[in-house]
């Protein structure tokens, strides 16, 4: 076992404060490890340490601080042995209730109440021999190019997530974000047909995102669209860079929650998913990262919460006047998978 696997271990037994993570693409898992159980908070987005936020941004971001931490990082080395499951029960429970919620949300866009919103659901999974590490290490090995974490407070809770979407890159006073929309599922090609539903989703996203920054950045662009696989899932990518003349909580302001996690229009798609989700979003959807002098956060998707004996995976799913209730209902059922696959 990496050495780093028993700091984060112990760690857990003593129920203190952690955080362990992976960025896309690269072969280092860094930790935070805090001093005492002290809750702390991420006000202005200049405090040096870990920020875990969530969708509501009336409710506070977490922060694990470096200033109250031991920072280590480590090379990861694959683990050869580590076996996955393939057969998956679904969970058809909320199928009836999901679709219903996807079919109230196409009424509400031929109303011209918004153009796009994301509904979402979170499906309960029993556990059995529920090990931190293992989980950790499998997510590790599955989604190497996802932002990979596990999170714990003892007075919050133990997440654990496989993110492809960058919020916010910043170095200097150069940033990058994306926009990131569409899902299918891999099958073995990332050269696929992608419906006009999809495509029309992704440009909402691009639009929303160069449109709201620009009064507060410059030399903004957008790349081209291109898909990306993400653990055994396709969506559809935009790069979005530029240079801003501002600081990072501004533009988080602007970018969070993107139409990618809620909507658009926000408020009228945000009061929707209020009024209509019938559960907490709590931190799916939100936001986590690094906050240093390059600063990096992500969009907390693919993740899940441990509590006791149950792990709840989160989903969801953008909703445009083309959607069809039923492969909604699908794709949530591939994104569960994401996460059962580790379990």
């Amino acid at each position: 076992m990496n050495s780093i696997f028993k700091n984060i271990e112990a760690q857990f037994k003593k129920q203190l404060p952690f955080v362990a993570y992976k960025k896309p693409n690269e072969t280092f898992i860094s930790a935070y490890l805090q001093e005492t159980d002290k809750l702390f908070f991420a006000d202005k987005l200049t405090e040096y340490g870990f920020v875990f936020a969530p969708f509501e941004g009336k409710e506070k971001a977490i922060l694990i601080p470096e200033k109250y931490s031991e920072f280590i990082t480590e090379e990861f080395v694959i683990n050869e042995e580590l076996t996955f499951k393939n057969h998956f029960s679904d969970d058809f429970s909320s199928k009836e209730n999901h679709i219903e919620l996807v079919e109230k949300a196409i009424s509400a866009i031929n109303n011209n109440e918004f153009k796009k919103v994301v509904v979402s659901r979170k499906e309960l999974v029993q556990l059995v021999d529920f090990d931190l590490i293992t989980v950790f290490e499998k997510l590790l090995n599955l989604y190497t190019n996802a932002m990979v974490y596990v999170w714990f407070h003892p007075k919050v809770g133990l997440w654990f997530g496989a993110t492809p979407e960058t919020l916010l890159k910043v170095k200097g006073n150069e940033f990058e974000t994306m926009s990131l929309a569409g899902t299918q599922t891999y099958n073995g090609t990332t050269n696929v047909t992608w419906q006009q539903k999809e495509i029309e989703e992704q440009q909402f996203v691009t639009d929303y995102i160069v449109g709201n920054l620009k009064p507060t950045v410059k030399n903004i662009s957008a790349s081209k669209t291109e898909t990306i696989k993400a653990g055994n899932l396709l969506h559809l990518k935009t790069k979005i860079s530029g240079e801003f003349k501002t600081n990072s909580l501004e533009l988080i302001s602007k970018l969070h929650p993107t139409p990618a996690v809620c909507g658009l229009p926000l408020d009228m798609s945000r009061d929707f998913i209020l009024e209509n989700e019938n559960y907490k979003r709590s931190f799916y959807t939100g936001f986590l990262g690094e906050i240093n002098t390059n600063s990096n956060f992500y969009v907390n998707l693919r993740c899940m919460e441990i509590v006791g004996e149950n792990a709840y995976i989160y989903v969801g799913g953008g909703i445009t006047k083309n959607s069809n209730p039923l492969k909604e209902w699908e794709e949530t059922v591939a994104k569960t998978r994401v996460m059962k696959k580790v379990l």
